[in-house]
This record gives C-alpha cells, sequence and structure tokens, in this order.
C-alpha cells in the first residue's frame, strides 16, 4: 500500500470511529508510530483529521476531553523517563530556583531531581510537592489556589498572582499540544492561565513534551513556539518536524 493510500484509508476510519490511536493505526497498516504520526501530521495539514494526545478525531470534532493525570501517566512512559532524564541537564547551578509545572513527564523529572544539587523549587502540583517534600537539598515552596481534580494542580488568580511576583532562572513546562501554528496549549482555560504566568516569570522556558504531542492543538494557547528556549522530546519525532520546530525558537533536545 502506497502511503497516500494507507493515508486515505486512516482518514476513513478517522471519520467511522469518531477517534483513532497511532497504536492502533501501527497495528492495522504493519507500520511503526513513528510512520503513523507522520501520516497523522500530513492528514491533519490537510484539514482531514485533528490530532489529539496519542492519536486522532475527526477535524470537524469540536469535543475535548481531557484525559485524567493517572490516564496519562501510563501513556508512552519509556519516551517521558527518557525525556525527563535529558532534561536534569538544563537544570540551573547549585542555589538556582526553577518552576516546575504539572504534568506526567514534569512528575518523573521531579522524582529524577539529584539529592545533591541544592534547589529553590516553586511548584503549583501537588504530585510534584509531594516527591520532593522529604528532599533536604530543595528548599520546596507550594502555590495557592484551587486544585482540579483532573490534573491535581492548583489553578486560579491566587495562583496566578503568586507566579506573577516571581522570577525564576528556569520553568520547565509540560503540554498537551504542540504544534507549529498553535505553539503550546492545554484544554483548560484556567491551567493555560498558569502555564503562561510560568512562562512570564522565568528567565528560561524548559518544555519537556514525548513526540505523541507533536501536531496537536488543545483549545487553548499558553505560549508560542519563540517563547520557548529548550523543548526535550524523544526520537519519535519526525526529522521534518525537529527542523520546523527549532525554525520556530527553540534549541530542540532529543534523548
Amino acid at each position: 500500500m502506497y502511503a497516500e493510500e494507507r493515508q486515505q484509508a486512516i482518514a476513513q476510519l478517522v471519520t467511522e470511529h469518531g477517534r483513532l490511536s497511532v497504536a492502533a493505526i501501527a497495528a492495522q497498516f504493519d507500520v511503526t508510530t513513528e510512520t503513523a504520526r507522520r501520516d497523522l501530521s500530513v492528514l491533519e495539514r490537510m484539514g482531514l483529521v485533528r490530532r489529539v494526545h496519542g492519536g486522532a478525531v475527526p477535524a470537524s470534532s469540536l469535543a475535548v476531553i481531557e484525559s485524567g493525570l493517572g490516564e496519562r501517566d501510563r501513556a508512552n512512559t519509556e519516551e517521558k523517563d527518557l525525556i525527563a532524564k535529558a532534561a536534569l541537564e538544563q537544570l540551573p547551578p547549585a542555589g538556582g530556583t526553577v518552576l516546575l509545572d504539572a504534568g506526567s513527564t514534569t512528575g518523573r523529572f521531579a522524582s529524577l531531581l539529584p539529592r545533591d544539587h541544592r534547589l529553590t523549587v516553586v511548584t503549583h502540583a501537588v504530585p510534584v510537592a509531594a516527591r520532593l517534600v522529604s528532599h533536604p537539598q530543595i528548599e520546596l515552596h507550594l502555590l495557592p489556589g484551587r486544585v482540579r481534580t483532573t490534573t491535581q494542580a492548583a489553578v486560579g488568580a491566587d495562583t496566578v498572582a503568586a507566579i506573577g511576583a516571581l522570577r525564576v532562572d528556569i520553568a520547565f513546562l509540560g503540554t498537551n499540544g504542540l504544534s507549529l501554528t498553535h505553539g503550546l496549549s492545554t484544554p483548560d482555560h484556567d491551567e493555560a492561565a498558569a502555564k503562561r504566568a510560568m512562562v512570564a516569570a522565568a528567565r528560561t522556558v524548559v518544555c519537556l513534551a514525548d513526540s505523541s504531542k507533536a501536531g496537536s492543538e488543545a483549545a487553548v494557547r499558553f505560549a508560542a513556539l519563540d517563547e520557548v528556549d529548550v523543548l526535550v522530546t524523544d526520537s519519535g519525532l519526525a526529522p521534518a518536524d525537529r527542523t520546523a520546530f527549532a525554525s520556530a525558537g527553540p534549541e530542540v533536545v532529543v534523548a
């Protein structure tokens, strides 16, 4: 089957089923997951599908389904572990201050923070704070706000105001969507406001995003690609996407 025929068949399946995962495409058409993601990127550029985390939905779909932290933590685990480890190279010198966003990959990153490297860590994520509270080398600050059940992160006016008073060395952010046209995005307006404030508060912005996010767009943009200094991702990102993202602003680090 030629690529064009496969892509047409994928578009038809997405329309028929309402959603199709990268894994299902790879299995059905006997291709790699990287090829499946490239096919979805082509179809999205043609306006035939809309990429979401882990797969695609029809382009006409307006429904936004935000998966919970537990569900996301079980997806692409090997890639996220590699990204978290690679992101350690971005840490500031001892005594520096970092902002840690909520998310499954940033949670893994928090678990790997070295015990011999003194840092001030500010976070709005309850799971991240729980991982770090016993680390003697970390001065931990938990931001105020309403805690969302879905992401277990504090959001709202109090959260944004507290972040707005900060100036940190580096912000490590997660994202639901990552695209050239829509930048970094998330389904929830309150989450987006908190992330937007983190971008503004940091001297350096580092985004941790596995390759399944590439080409996906959630409802609310919180940063353009040229506001991101470093994108840490995995080897599943297509070379063409890697070049395109780097041209748009951030240094692309492949774990």
